[in-house]
């Protein structure tokens, strides 16, 4: 998403929020009430008539927008509009082709033959694939906007320092609020930084940068002046007569908000980029009755349409799944394993004619595998509960087994469900766009990184005006 008039933004949120509106009782249904709750039947009639006569694999027309269907089937008028619309307001997910422009070649580090493998010991391949672009970004943004040093929210281990600090000579502070991974990430860094005096010249030594630990929680409600002042300390700073920018390598629920108060809120900080997750976990007006401190809505605009801006716990969390991942699994025909979701809906209906007081208990997980029959998941997910003392004959009815039958009708309600992630995530995101830029700041959101890699794959730069 390109940088966006605040109009603009607002026209979006209001279609998205409109649409979702509509279709509340989808996305807010649980798929373990599917049979009890009857969900099917809650389906417009001619969806489905049309999507039961489909295989799994082809309902990745709902979720793959910029394929066209080449089915000869006509399908619904009325989904294949939703699906449209969809498109148009969902902030695209395909990898901007801007990613492309940012490479590690600027690094000679970085790009050593024999020694960039180092900075990827012990880093799994999803989180070597956000570091190099996120550190280009950084980079890049440093570059554009001139800063003394960057502050890493959650900066774990501190991989992401390491790539800023000696593949770019940027001085980062790491904020971690766990100590031992500050002990940790201390000790990484002596022992690369020992590698790379061994292989590189001396002239190059002057370059690096040791990133600088500071352990911190984080909280709403902190003083931004309090924040300021442990940073100063961190970069042995005496005085407030610095810059810095803000990164973020997906900080969790609320975290992500407390960078963008921060940012707003503190002059010296001139540039923001930070990739979201576990929007779930974001504090809204439910939660949080100071809308001061909330995660979201964030923006003057939805704060004053309180009842259209309504996001549930059950939306927040659909638009955290791995919608392109799922989408792959249906197109090879992998969907014999979500039988298991069937399944569960299967037992629940069992259990809750039983014992009404174990709705929605907690059941062990159980992955299934190719022969396995209900029997055995269900003696299996009840241990330690009631339900597992069971005889085999009250599995057997003929209701259980028509349920069963019925799995393809899971799949199908799970998908269409799934269609709404990218706008849910896209309200959130253009909430965050429009809370910025009611704060003068300029803004972008992109999608940065592969979302088959890292399915939450949107990063949001901001920069404060010169």
């Amino acid at each position: 998403m390109e940088s966006a008039t605040a109009t603009r933004l607002q026209y979006k949120l209001s279609n998205c929020l409109k649409i979702l509106r509509i279709y509340d009782w989808l996305i807010n249904s649980y798929i373990l009430d599917f049979y009890i709750d009857q969900h099917w039947e809650k389906l417009p009639k001619s969806w489905r008539i049309h999507l039961e006569e489909l295989n799994p694999g082809e309902l990745t027309t709902l979720l793959n927008y910029n394929k066209c269907s080449k089915q000869n089937r006509v399908w619904p008028l009325s989904l294949l509009a939703l699906r449209h619309l969809l498109l148009q307001l969902s902030i695209p997910r395909d990898q901007s082709t801007n990613s492309a422009e940012l490479s590690i070649s600027r690094s000679p580090v970085l790009s050593h033959i024999k020694l960039g493998h180092v900075f990827n010991k012990c880093v799994k391949p999803k989180k070597r694939h956000e570091i190099q672009l996120m550190a280009s970004l950084c980079e890049y943004s440093c570059r554009i906007s001139t800063v003394d040093f960057v502050v890493d929210f959650g900066a774990g281990l501190g991989h992401l320092a390491r790539a800023l600090g000696y593949g770019y000579g940027i001085q980062v502070s790491c904020i971690e609020m766990r100590p031992e991974l500050n002990v940790q990430a201390s000790s990484i860094d002596i022992k690369l930084e020992c590698i790379l005096k061994r292989h590189l010249p001396s002239t190059n030594h002057a370059f690096f940068r040791r990133p600088k630990h500071v352990t911190l929680w984080i909280t709403p409600d902190m003083n931004p002046q309090q924040f300021l002042r442990i940073i100063a300390e961190s970069q042995q700073k005496s005085c407030n007569n610095f810059k810095f920018g803000i990164i973020g390598l997906h900080p969790c629920g609320d975290l992500a908000v407390i960078l963008m108060r921060m940012f707003i809120n503190i002059p010296q900080a001139r540039f923001l980029n930070f990739a979201s997750c576990c929007y779930m976990k974001l504090t809204t007006s439910e939660t949080q009755s100071n809308i001061n401190l909330q995660g979201y809505p964030l923006s003057q605009f939805l704060l004053k349409e309180e009842k259209l801006s309504f996001l549930s716990y059950e939306a927040l969390e659909i638009s955290c799944h791995a919608m392109e991942i799922y989408c792959d699994r249906l197109a090879k025909g992998d969907y014999e394993y979500l039988k298991v979701h069937s399944f569960r809906a299967a037992a629940e209906r069992i259990i809750v004619n039983q014992w009404p007081n174990l709705k929605h208990c907690g059941l062990r997980s159980v992955k299934h595998v190719p022969g396995m029959d209900f029997e055995d998941y269900f003696y299996k997910a009840t241990q330690g509960v009631d339900a597992s003392n069971l005889p085999r004959s009250m599995l057997q009815t003929s209701i259980t087994q028509n349920d069963l039958r019925h799995w393809r009708r899971i799949v199908i309600f799970y998908t269409l469900r799934l269609m709404f992630a990218p706008l849910i995530e896209s309200i959130i995101l253009y909430d965050r766009a429009l809370f910025l830029q009611e704060n003068e700041c300029q803004v972008k959101i992109n999608a940065t990184f592969d979302p088959r890699i890292s399915p939450r794959n949107h990063i949001t730069c901001s920069f404060k005006p010169r």
